[in-house]
């Protein structure tokens, strides 16, 4: 049987803002590790003969993140299907079925979110092997983890009769997020798990399923594959088709109508890090309770995470709280009430305000840059181009700018004019002048840009050429 992860990389990850943002979620994040929460679930598929390579479900915006941090871990991904729009697991999952349906039609599927966190990995395999037996003669598999505690903030999964292979049931029902009693309850009763939001099962099984009980998902995802097309290395669905498609979840579009659901219980040491009382239950703390990153001052806390992303954080005579610095926002919170920062996200929004969407730097598929200074007609940015990176040839109406090397070599296009700059040496770029960055050399440039003008925002560009191939 060969299986074939599909790792769904979509979500903004609200409730860790203001560490996790809509350009920068926290799937694609290092939380717990060194690495992101992508990176670590594509590395414990690793090694194992019965898994094929991952495909990868993400939106567009975070296209050239996702194939870096692939890059970065050695990992070549079947494909990295591109989401238009954000609808929910159950069209991602059918497309990533109808897109496999091509390569092996007796493909299975393995479905992973991408900002897990799973401790046992040998556990979690052992998981795998067993809800392969019901997955062979035509079962939809889930992972029910099993409880530790009376948990409020997830989905339960009531299991029934055996199904004749070792630790697998059929499913009695999906049940919603309970109140503390009920919760207590299922926990007690010993056959009520987690919902883990993981699934195994034929790519056709799946279709099929989908095509009973959701069929404008069926059509509208078969459409988007079928019309999309390759870009780079990325597969595009079609925008118009995909658009259209009905956003629903998988449980509520497939599983909690079909026959066929069987739920394989698992204790693989499991978290959906989906806020930031449980990021710190999953890390290791200290002796007082702590869990610290970054430059950090800790004197008579217990209890506590602190997280600084960018300069000193200090903290004192404190217990049970939650402070996470980053350049631009800082967060207090008492971990009783960390379930409150959607609300945070939300006053962002309404506010018409921007530290929701992005951190003061930015990636880009060439590099990055960081905001350092603004102020009346003129702002400073650090810019970082990655060795044979390359911004596109553009111009703006309102701004111009000055670029100052700091290291490496740039070679500049400024109108006709291609000039070649190293350490300490600098230029001018006129409004509405055409010109192009980039790095011909070996190691990563860094240079300081100062716009001045009547606007600075990011959509004052005009692209003539790019290889990226971006609007």
């Amino acid at each position: 049987m060969k299986i074939y992860p599909i790792i769904l990389s979509g979500g903004s990850g609200t409730r860790l803002w203001p560490l996790s943002r809509a350009v920068l979620p926290k799937q694609l994040l290092p939380l717990v590790t060194e690495h992101t929460m992508l990176q670590e679930t594509a590395l414990r598929l690793a090694g194992r003969p019965q898994l094929m390579q991952p495909l990868v479900v993400c939106g567009n915006e975070h296209r050239f993140l996702v194939a870096e941090q692939m890059r970065e871990i050695g990992v070549a991904p079947l494909g990295i299907l591109l989401e238009p729009v954000g609808r929910n697991t159950a069209p991602a999952v059918a497309a990533a079925a109808h897109y496999l349906q091509a390569i092996d039609p007796e493909a299975v599927m393995l479905v992973l979110p991408a900002d897990h966190v799973i401790a046992d990995v040998d556990a979690f395999h052992a998981a795998i092997e067993q809800a392969c037996v019901p997955v062979a003669e035509g079962a939809l598999a889930t992972f029910g983890i099993v409880p530790t505690a009376p948990e409020t903030g997830y989905g339960y999964i009531q299991s029934g009769a055996g199904t004749g292979a070792p630790h697998c049931y059929k499913v009695d029902r999906f049940v919603e997020k309970p109140d503390r009693e009920t919760a207590q309850g299922f926990v007690a009763a010993g056959n009520y798990y987690w919902n883990s939001g993981m699934f195994l099962f034929r790519a056709a099984a799946y279709l099929d399923e989908l095509r009973q009980f959701a069929p404008a998902i069926a059509e509208a995802s078969a459409a988007a594959v079928a019309q999309g097309y390759r870009d780079l290395d990325f597969c595009r669905l079609d925008e118009a088709a995909f658009t259209a498609c009905p956003s629903d979840s998988i449980d509520y579009a497939v599983m909690e109508h079909t026959r066929h659901a069987v739920v394989v219980p698992a204790s693989i040491g499991w978290s959906d890090v989906g806020s930031w009382s449980a990021l710190w239950e999953v890390q290791q703390s200290d002796e007082n309770g702590n869990v610290a990153r970054g430059d950090v001052y800790l004197d008579d806390v217990s209890g506590s995470l602190v997280r600084a992303e960018s300069r000193i954080v200090a903290v004192v005579g404190v217990k049970d709280l939650v402070v996470v610095e980053t350049a631009d926002a800082v967060l207090v919170a008492h971990k009783d009430q960390v379930q409150r920062v959607k609300q945070i996200v939300d006053h962002l929004k309404a506010e018409g305000r921007t530290e929701h969407l992005h951190h003061t730097k930015v990636y880009r598929p060439w590099g990055c840059y960081e905001g350092i200074d603004m102020g009346d007609r003129f702002q400073v940015k650090r810019i970082t181009v990655n060795p044979g990176g390359k911004l596109s040839l553009q111009m703006h109406h309102h701004r111009a700018e000055h670029w100052v090397v700091v290291s490496g070599t740039a070679r500049v296009t400024c109108g006709d004019k291609v000039s070649l700059l190293t350490e300490n040496e600098s230029t001018y770029i006129p409004i509405g002048m055409n010109h192009r960055l980039e790095n011909p050399g070996k190691v990563p440039l860094h240079l300081i840009e100062v716009q001045s003008g009547s606007y600075l925002g990011e959509d004052d560009i005009v692209r003539f050429e790019d290889v990226y191939q971006r609007a």
